[in-house]
């Protein structure tokens, strides 16, 4: 009897452990993170644009510390959200920087999320920790999706209540949290994941030939959205959706300094239906959705849906896999630094995603 006892334990404690791993890439009494992230001892890596962590604490005031980490740059940006409320964007610097946090409710129990404003390209943004009286996080399960995409997409050049652009560096106006993606999921209750990378593109980037740097399926598979092989994304964060925007750079003409080819629609279609292979292979269940780019238009977006099409067309008697759907944005003037989409050109891009996506969403 004592012997079944026993085995009947072990068993409840192997499927609270695996209902708990389907719940978070990583997660424990104290900490649950969202993106992709890397745990190393009792550190938090924020990689990817949108990367958080999330952890509840009682009390009205805590300090949290981070560390910005890349040897090329000295700081970075996290935004902070508390008890669902967006409380502002943070630098983070190369040394260990401490943040004052306060709340003003009477809550007995407050929710704190970081998110790593900037990008991969940017360094990481290390969470060293807090001095919260912890208690565990609720988790909830929400759908998911995971948004493919460059500059637009990472929120480059969204935010200037800091420094107008032009001033200071190039990501300095970086803000993922106010993203058309981050955006759209808050207003329908998901959880996303950001795979995305300033001036990348499908078969080349913003001003290179695929020469020289890396194009978006070079990278995808990898944790750190770079050429580094020896860290692989590990896939646990399996979509309801992905949602792909790439094609404003290999459309571009670049800086006009370096030489640039016409755009080859060719290579493009056939690294695009590749890299669609490559997603299907790991997250087989997932409902594809093509965007073209708000930032493209005439002539060129045209091209780009064109070309969309005739990748959707290639799948056109898989029955294996959802039916790939086709989402085309209007064209706007964005108004944000290097002629990005500022804040508000986000949120009108999620509110155009809305209505299409919740449908997706209700159906699965």
């Amino acid at each position: 009897m004592k012997s079944l006892q026993k085995a009947l334990y072990y068993l409840v404690v192997l499927i609270s452990a695996a209902s708990c791993a389907q719940k978070s890439s990583y997660s424990n009494s104290s900490y649950l993170t969202q993106g992709r992230v890397e745990v190393i001892d009792k550190d938090i890596i924020l990689i990817g644009a949108g990367s958080s962590v999330t952890f509840s604490f009682t009390g009205n005031e805590c300090e949290i510390a981070l560390t910005q980490q890349n040897e090329f740059t000295n700081h970075g940006y996290i935004s902070i959200e508390l008890d669902g409320n967006y409380i502002g964007r943070k630098r983070v610097e190369n040394t260990k920087t401490t943040i004052n946090i306060t709340a003003t409710d009477k809550k007995k129990v407050h929710i704190l999320k970081v998110f790593k404003a900037t990008e991969a390209a940017n360094g990481n943004i290390i969470f060293n920790g807090t001095t919260a009286n912890l208690v565990k996080t609720p988790v909830e399960i929400k759908k998911k999706i995971e948004f493919i995409g460059n500059s637009i997409t990472s929120g480059m050049g969204n935010d200037t209540k800091e420094l107008p652009c032009g001033q200071g560096e190039w990501f300095d106006q970086h803000n993922a949290y106010w993203a058309y993606g981050p955006i759209l999921s808050r207003k329908l209750n998901v959880d996303y994941l950001l795979s995305s990378v300033s001036g990348i593109g499908m078969y080349r980037n913003w001003n290179d030939e695929n020469i020289e740097e890396a194009i978006m399926p070079d990278v995808y598979e990898n944790l750190y959205l770079n050429k580094d092989t020896s860290k692989r994304y590990d896939f646990k964060f399996q979509p309801d959706i992905i949602s792909i925007c790439l094609g404003t750079n290999d459309l571009s003409e670049g800086d006009g300094t370096k030489p640039r080819l016409p755009f080859n629609e060719e290579k493009y279609v056939a690294n695009y239906i590749q890299f669609v292979k490559t997603i299907y292979k790991h997250t087989p269940k997932a409902q594809i959705v093509l965007l073209n780019s708000p930032m493209v238009s005439g002539e060129r977006n045209e091209t780009l849906v064109k070309c969309l099409k005739q990748v959707i067309k290639a799948f056109e008697n898989d029955k294996t896999h959802k039916e790939i759907k086709l989402f085309e944005y209007k064209s706007m003037n964005p108004k944000g630094c290097g002629s990005h989409p500022d804040i508000d050109d986000h949120k009108l891009m999620a509110s155009e995603l809305e209505s299409f996506f919740k449908t997706i969403l209700d159906e699965k």
